[in-house]
């Protein structure tokens, strides 16, 4: 930016004062080289019709889909029903409870824990084994969706981790759930439990290390510029940011902790299912002491935000309301706090991880019920797409079955442990095995909305490629499995 000032003053003054800045469409052309518009009138022709094109497309397929819009089809009402079904489920059970919280778990990586910490078990030069060995199990600690998983996923990538390590982390965040694989043997088979934990700890590794082989060249740059970073002093004891961490991660797990089955009535998850909010609300005060010991904010705010936290959990029969005031609380108590600038920034990381992710998400989500309906507890609505030809596309062990299974899992939204009572009701009626490990492999690690936020994150042709190497692979491991089975 600098340098396109002297020579537009040296070209013409007068058009300089006029116009200061060019009319170049791309912003990012007009960053990497400012006399592009000048020296190729042509090429700058071609990009602004190719723009205004796009937009006169979307325009004509907008225009289309209102002009020919099947209203008085049945099936195109219940998917229109479906898709504000499937959203307003989404708002009321997963965005207070799990992304709030995620995005500001997110924020402690990108704020409190240092550039140097993540690259020491998840950059490019860390260990191999260590990295996806922590990567890997990552799921077992979490117990989260694809959606929730996503805003600590674009944290430690942007803080510099291994593009293989960071994909391990994304994949196996929501695929090795404790709970939902003892739920997946308690009801579709021991078997195909035990295919689950060891299908997903092999997909986490090698889906990682085959990005990672993929994009080596990227790789070898990142490695070489870490090698030259210099080691930065964390600002406060590591110890000090896990437990302000890991209390942040108890508060999403049990806040979000699933009934264990219908007919589940005694052990210890349906205990902890039980008491899921007392536990929730014994990490809140430990919360407390970390704001005020660890982050060393003003105790007198937090006392008094933890009390009318309280006071609205004692008063609102809606865990939801407390969860609001709470984060309301905490944005409002860090926003303010001048005397430590890193958590002002931390609830702005926050806001940041949100604004990237939240629109997206919507997005999906909707196009996600529109599709292929809206299935959650004893709600079954039916998408665009027809549940009796997905069904019997999935009979048998055949290639195109397998993969036709991992198509639709990887486009259908799970929420966390909802998979298998839906699988349960496709195996009933005539789904194959091989087909439902294939799609207990790929749908909880993806979905239309998470797609659309990774391509945000590392771009089309990366998420492509990650999505093409998960759906491969489950469709080959569907199909081995249901050889045997």
């Amino acid at each position: 930016m600098r340098n396109r000032e002297p020579i537009n003053k040296a070209r013409n003054p007068e058009t300089q004062t006029q116009n200061p800045k060019p009319r170049t469409q791309n912003p990012k052309l007009r960053t990497q080289n400012p006399k592009l518009r000048t020296q190729n009138p042509e090429l700058n022709t071609i990009m602004e019709l190719k723009k205004e094109l796009k937009i006169l497309g979307w325009i004509i397929a907008i225009f289309l889909f209102a002009f020919f819009m099947p209203l008085e089809s049945a099936r195109f009402q219940e998917a229109i029903m479906a898709t504000f079904d499937l959203t307003r489920w989404y708002a009321r059970e997963h965005v207070i409870l799990c992304l709030l919280p995620a995005f500001f778990i997110a924020g402690v990586i990108a704020v409190f824990v240092s550039q140097g910490a993540v690259m020491k078990y998840f950059g490019a030069r860390a260990k191999k084994w260590v990295a996806y060995s922590v990567a890997s199990v990552s799921g077992t600690i979490l117990a989260v969706c694809s959606c929730t998983i996503l805003p600590l996923f674009s944290s430690i990538h942007r803080r510099g981790a291994g593009l293989g390590p960071a994909i391990a982390f994304l994949y196996s965040g929501p695929a090795i759930n404790i709970l939902a694989i003892i739920l997946t043997a308690r009801i579709l088979g021991i078997e195909m439990g035990i295919a689950r934990i060891i299908g997903a700890v092999v997909f986490a590794v090698v889906i990682g290390s085959a990005m990672s082989l993929i994009y080596r060249k990227e790789e070898k740059a990142k490695r070489e510029e870490q090698l030259n970073f210099p080691d930065v002093p964390e600002a406060r004891p590591m110890w000090q940011t896990a437990i302000h961490f890991f209390t942040l991660v108890l508060i999403l797990v049990f806040a979000n902790w699933g009934k264990p089955g219908d007919d589940v009535t005694s052990g210890g998850f349906y205990w902890l299912w039980v008491n899921k909010w007392y536990l929730t609300s014994l990490f809140s005060v430990l919360l407390v002491f970390s704001l005020i010991f660890i982050l060393k904010l003003k105790w007198q705010y937090v006392v008094l935000g933890a009390i009318v936290t309280a006071a609205s959990a004692f008063f609102a029969a809606s865990p939801l309301v407390p969860m609001v005031v709470g984060i309301a609380a905490l944005s409002i108590i860090t926003l303010t706090d001048k005397k430590h600038d890193e958590n002002r920034e931390w609830t702005l990381s926050a806001w940041d991880f949100t604004k990237q992710i939240m629109p997206l998400l919507a997005i999906g989500v909707m196009a996600a019920g529109f599709l292929l309906g809206s299935t959650h507890g004893d709600t079954a609505m039916a998408g665009i797409i027809p549940e009796n030809l997905i069904t019997s596309l999935v009979g048998g062990n055949s290639v195109f079955s397998n993969f036709f299974a991992s198509i639709v899992g990887a486009f259908m939204y799970f929420a966390t442990l909802t998979e298998v009572p839906i699988l349960q009701g496709l195996m009933a009626a005539g789904m194959g095995k091989g087909p439902a490990l294939a799609l207990l492999l790929a749908g909880p690690s993806l979905s239309l909305p998470n797609m659309l936020v990774i391509r945000g994150v590392m771009g089309t042709q990366k998420t492509l490629v990650y999505i093409s190497l998960v759906v491969v692979m489950a469709t080959a491991s569907g199909l081995i499995f249901g050889s045997f089975y």
